[in-house]
């Protein structure tokens, strides 16, 4: 079997996949560790038999819905490539919005979190951008955490990794940005037992009735967390900007912004800390 006849034969294999260029491309270059440009280039090239197999191995744990990236084990987010497994959420494309507008906030020698870091996606694409910052990535799974730490020595980026659920043991007015992607779908949701949602942990997607209970913890943890000037910026689900925006004017945020991500749908808002406060 050449690349061009595996190729034809997938497309017939995954014809319901809502990504069918994508996942077979990715899985054939998998496949062949290569890079997509050599399958238009040498569409003659043979398959071994041993590549063969494995090809129509993985086409047929697609077809019975299992993610792409289970499938290939790595992901890639920003620059990087992020290995990742059923402990981790799938970096998605639309997240890397929200690195874009931390990019735009954070100075060199400010103090970063990343919270609910998962395979540590949004915390390393910050700090190959930025590696004059200290950064630090928290979440409470540990089997996600050691897949952090593991992407973080894989890309040669300096990151501290803490367990840890959202802002507990963070002392107030220690960090200058905050930046998360939480779980925020609601618990009955039925996309959740859908598509690649149904393979993710469950504990890193779904937050109560309406999708909000994290959100609402993270934002007042936050308002005592971040220094004076500070910017807080959350991912959220796209029916959710308005009462995320709620959320932050309630903990005393200023300079509130509501961004949309690539497809048009709203996707994050990010707030200002703009007084100090006394605590007690």
């Amino acid at each position: 079997m050449t690349i061009q006849q595996a190729l034809q034969w997938a497309r017939l294999q995954l014809v319901a996949s809502q990504t069918l260029r994508q996942d077979i491309e990715s899985l054939l270059c998998h496949v062949l560790q290569c890079a997509s440009s050599r399958l238009i280039s040498y569409p003659e090239q043979q398959l071994t038999p041993a590549q063969q197999q494995n090809f129509f191995s993985l086409v047929e744990q697609r077809q019975q819905g299992i993610p792409v990236a289970h499938l290939t084990g790595s992901r890639g987010f920003w620059s990087l490539d992020i290995e990742v497994n059923q402990h981790t959420l799938i970096p998605r494309p639309d997240t890397e919005l929200l690195v874009s507008l931390a990019l735009e906030k954070i100075q060199p020698g400010m103090c970063i979190a990343d919270l609910g870091t998962g395979s540590g996606a949004i915390a390393l694409a910050i700090k190959s951008e930025c590696h004059d910052i200290w950064l630090l990535a928290t979440d409470y799974s540990q089997p996600a955490l050691l897949q952090a730490k593991q992407n973080a020595v894989k890309n040669h980026l300096d990151v501290h990794f803490v367990r840890g659920q959202w802002l507990d043991a963070i002392q107030p007015e220690t960090l200058d940005v905050i930046i998360s992607n939480p779980p925020y779908i609601r618990s009955d949701d039925p996309h959740l037992t859908n598509g690649d949602l149904r393979f993710e942990p469950l504990t890193a997607l779904a937050s109560g009735a309406d999708g909000l209970n994290d959100i609402r913890q993270l934002v007042h943890q936050a308002s005592r967390v971040i220094k004076s000037n500070g910017w807080l910026m959350i991912e959220h689900g796209y029916d959710q900007s308005q009462a995320v925006q709620a959320l932050f004017q309630q903990a005393g945020f200023s300079e509130i912004q509501a961004f949309q991500d690539y497809g048009q749908q709203d996707r994050v808002v990010i707030g200002k800390r703009s007084v100090s406060r006394e605590f007690r």
